[in-house]
C-alpha cells in the first residue's frame, strides 16, 4: 500500500509539472537492444557499471516488473510504436512490415503539435535490412537518421532524411548517434513546439566483442560473477561474451549521461519526460541456453529495464514500482503524462493514472 501511495504521489508531482509548464513536455525515449532487466547497477548486478542509469533510477520510477510483450526485436518495436499487441497488428516475427494503416507514436504526437525525431535502428520496414526507408514508411517521423537493422557497430550504416544514399556513423555508432541527438535537442531548445525524440541504440545486442576496448578493460572475464543457473559447460563461453556485453552496457550508460547533461545544460530537464528501456533481454547461458538466445519465456530474455523520469522539482527521489508493465502500456502512459488524448486503437493501459 505504501509503495502504491508513493507511486501515486510521484505521478501527481508529474501532473503538477505538466500543468505548470508553458507547453507540453518533451519526450526523450532511449531504447536499447537486448538489455537484460537485471543488468544494471541499480538492479543489483554485481558486475556492470551503470552510474548514469543508477542516477536516473534514483530520480524517477523504476518499473521492476517490466516485461517485453514478445522477446524479439520487431514485435516489441511495433507494440511500442502502436500501443497494440502483436496478435492485433500481425507483427509477431522479425523483419515484418508495420502497415501504414497503423496509427503510431509520431503520428499521434504530430497531431498534438510535436516535432518528431528518430535516430537508430527501426526494424519495422520489412523491405530488407539494408534498404532505404522512404518518408511514407516512417510512420510520421520528420527528423530521420535511421537504418532498418544493423549490428555492425563500428561501421554502422544509416540514411538521413530523404537522401537514399547510404551513410556511415563515425566510430562506435552509439557515441555518434548520441552526438547527433544532442545536436537535435539543442536545435529544439528555442522552438515553441515540444519534441519527441526516440534513440534506438543497437547495443548491447551481439556481437559483443566489438564493444569499445576502453570499456572491455573494465570487465576481465575471469573476474565476472555468473548467475548460478549457468551450467559449468557454458561458463567459459559466457564469461567471454559477458565482457563485451557489459562493455556495451557501460558505453550506452555513458551516452545516457551525455544526454542527461545536455538536458540539464539547456534547462530542459524539468519539462522533458525521459524513458529508458529495451526491446528484450537475452539468456546469456542461463538455463543452459546459449549466449544471445532470446525468444524464450525466461526472465533473462523477457524482462527488461524500464525507467521513467519526469521531475516536478529538483531532489525528487526515485520509487521502485512493482506494478507490471508490458510494451503496449508504454505509449498510452507517455501520452497520458503529456496530456495528449489516447486514441481508441491503443490496447495498452495508461499507467500514469494509477
Amino acid at each position: 500500500m505504501m509503495k502504491s501511495l508513493l507511486t501515486l504521489t510521484v505521478f501527481c508531482q508529474m501532473a503538477a509539472c505538466l500543468s505548470a509548464a508553458d507547453k507540453k513536455p518533451n519526450i526523450l525515449y532511449l531504447l536499447a537492444d537486448e538489455w537484460r532487466g537485471n543488468a544494471t547497477g541499480y538492479a543489483g548486478d554485481p558486475n556492470v557499471k551503470t552510474p548514469n542509469l543508477d542516477r536516473l533510477a534514483a530520480e524517477g520510477l523504476n518499473y521492476r516488473n517490466a516485461v517485453s510483450v514478445c522477446p524479439v526485436c520487431t514485435p516489441h518495436r511495433a507494440a511500442l510504436m502502436t500501443g497494440r499487441f502483436p496478435t492485433s497488428t500481425g507483427m509477431f516475427l522479425n523483419d515484418a512490415y508495420l502497415p501504414s494503416e497503423e496509427l503510431c507514436m509520431a503520428e499521434i504526437l504530430q497531431e498534438a503539435g510535436y516535432n518528431r525525431g528518430f535516430i537508430g535502428k527501426w526494424h519495422l520496414d520489412g523491405h530488407g535490412r539494408e534498404s532505404f526507408i522512404p518518408a511514407e514508411r516512417r510512420q510520421g517521423w520528420d527528423y530521420w537518421k535511421g537504418n532498418e537493422c544493423t549490428h555492425s557497430y563500428n561501421q554502422s550504416p544509416y540514411y538521413s532524411g530523404n537522401d537514399p544514399e547510404k551513410k556511415y556513423w563515425e566510430g562506435y555508432d552509439a557515441f555518434a548517434q548520441t552526438k547527433d541527438a544532442q545536436s537535435y535537442i539543442k536545435a529544439q531548445a528555442g522552438s515553441e513546439k515540444p519534441f519527441v525524440l526516440v534513440i534506438a541504440f543497437g547495443p548491447p545486442h551481439f556481437p559483443h566483442a566489438t564493444a569499445p576496448e576502453e570499456y572491455k578493460k573494465w570487465y576481465p572475464p575471469e573476474s565476472l560473477k555468473l548467475s548460478p543457473n549457468v551450467p559449468e559447460s557454458l561458463q567459459g563461453k559466457v564469461r567471454q561474451e559477458l565482457q563485451g556485453y557489459y562493455a556495451h552496457c557501460s558505453a550506452l550508460d555513458h551516452c545516457v549521461g551525455e544526454l542527461m547533461a545536455t538536458l540539464d545544460e539547456l534547462g530542459l530537464a524539468e519539462n522533458t519526460i525521459v524513458a529508458f528501456s529495451a526491446d528484450h533481454g537475452e539468456t546469456m547461458g542461463s538455463h543452459g541456453n546459449r549466449p544471445a538466445q532470446k525468444q524464450v519465456p525466461w526472465d533473462e530474455a523477457s524482462r527488461v529495464p524500464f525507467l521513467l523520469r519526469y521531475p516536478a522539482a529538483k531532489g525528487q527521489k526515485g520509487v521502485v514500482v512493482k506494478t507490471p508493465l508490458t510494451t503496449p502500456d508504454i505509449l498510452p502512459t507517455l501520452l497520458g503524462l503529456a496530456g495528449v488524448a489516447i486514441p481508441a486503437s491503443i490496447e495498452g493501459t495508461d499507467l500514469s493514472k494509477r
